[in-house]
């Protein structure tokens, strides 16, 4: 029942974790750098994206590890020093570990 109350949060994480690199993204010189860097006001987009996204990243990852029994702190601080890494690897063994347990169930 655990598994269940987290998969919105995760969902949520993974949604987020995406627009991160997106924004990540547009800083980086083979991909959007050229166009980013022409606008000031891209830059601050961008950045401020980055940030937003990084906050509700980490917000849904404590709650998601809240509701699965687990210390959201030590989950938020793995997530974030090792970002995005950690993140990754963590959405995906959830993801993978929720459906061995669903398939236990039935």
């Amino acid at each position: 029942m655990q598994v269940a109350r987290a998969q919105q949060p995760i969902a949520a994480a993974a949604v987020t974790l995406v627009l991160w690199i997106f924004g990540v993204a547009s800083f980086l010189p083979p991909l959007f750098q050229k166009y980013t860097s022409q606008s000031v006001l891209l830059i601050i987009a961008a950045g401020i994206g980055i940030f937003v996204c990084l906050v509700l990243h980490l917000i849904f990852i404590g709650i998601a590890a809240q509701r699965l029994g687990r210390s959201p702190v030590l989950w938020v601080l793995v997530s974030l020093l090792f970002l995005p890494l950690a993140s990754i690897i963590g959405l995906i063994l959830f993801e993978w570990f929720s459906e061995e347990q669903k398939q236990a169930a039935a």
